[in-house]
């Protein structure tokens, strides 16, 4: 998907919003265990019941690679079953020497018909640049994440300014605003008005709004740029707001109610 697309679909939809397929079988709605793929049918039911209030799925990869074999299955169906004209992120955190980070993106981009994969640059260069030599795919590299642990290394200062910052500024450099974007963890919400000055129009990928405590409007005013420049992601808020049949239908409340308030936001950056 290029970047022209992603902005259209956010105009269209008046929204940003990217729904976390993070599924765990000990929170799913227990009609669905005796189902032969019951993952499968929850993810199926979320994206029916959101998929015009989105822009985009993200699929954190760890929740289909604890179940093995069919885990990856399961993994493949559901990027096969979201729309086209959704944005489809692999949330895997790769990124390893350059030889390796090129099967990595094959097995994404090729096999699994991802749009995106998340990345960790901490190998450098050669670990990133093989994500970016696919057109019309996207590396989303980690930049400052919404873990308490982001204090151990991505907030610690190194010369005159902070890691974090060093990544944002090197990495701009590897690609492009139409094939690199950054994770910043919505609990961050103070750093994004300096994120922007260092990067201004890449995009933004943002978790951690939602039970993390992240909050949608201070990311909006911060950091929203003339493209919008915001995936914002909420998991685990609208997937599991219910664990009873009416699951599907609780989760679009859920949404409808991230996407009303999201495009309160874009009106206000378009007047």
């Amino acid at each position: 998907m290029t970047k022209g697309q992603l902005i259209r679909q956010i105009r269209e939809k008046q929204s940003y919003l990217c729904v976390g397929l993070d599924p765990d079988l000990t929170k799913i709605p227990r009609h669905l265990l005796s189902k032969e793929d019951p993952v499968f049918e929850f993810n199926k039911e979320i994206i029916d019941a959101t998929r015009d209030l989105c822009v985009a799925y993200k699929l954190n990869t760890a929740f289909y690679e604890v179940l093995g074999v069919a885990g990856w299955m399961t993994l493949k169906k559901t990027a096969d079953y979201i729309p086209r004209e959704h944005f489809k992120i692999a949330d895997a955190k790769r990124g390893d020497i350059g030889n390796t980070s090129t099967q990595y993106a094959k097995a994404f981009f090729d096999s699994m018909g991802f749009d995106a994969i998340t990345v960790a640059p901490y190998m450098g260069e050669d670990s990133v640049k093989p994500f970016l030599a696919f057109a019309e795919k996207w590396a989303i590299v980690l930049g400052l994440t919404s873990n308490p642990g982001a204090h151990d290394f991505e907030m610690l200062q190194a010369g005159e300014t902070r890691l974090y910052e060093k990544v944002l500024q090197k990495v701009q450099d590897w690609g492009t605003p139409d094939n690199l974007m950054f994770v910043i963890g919505a609990t961050r919400a103070e750093e994004f008005v300096n994120i922007r000055k260092i990067i201004p129009e890449h995009f933004l990928l943002v978790p951690g709004v939602g039970f993390q405590g992240g909050s949608l409007e201070d990311i909006s005013k911060m950091a929203m740029n003339k493209d919008c420049g915001l995936l914002v992601n909420v998991s685990r808020a609208i997937i599991f707001a219910s664990d009873k049949e009416d699951f599907a239908k609780e989760a679009r409340i859920i949404a409808a109610q991230y996407r009303e308030e999201m495009k309160r936001y874009l009106e206000e950056v378009k007047a």
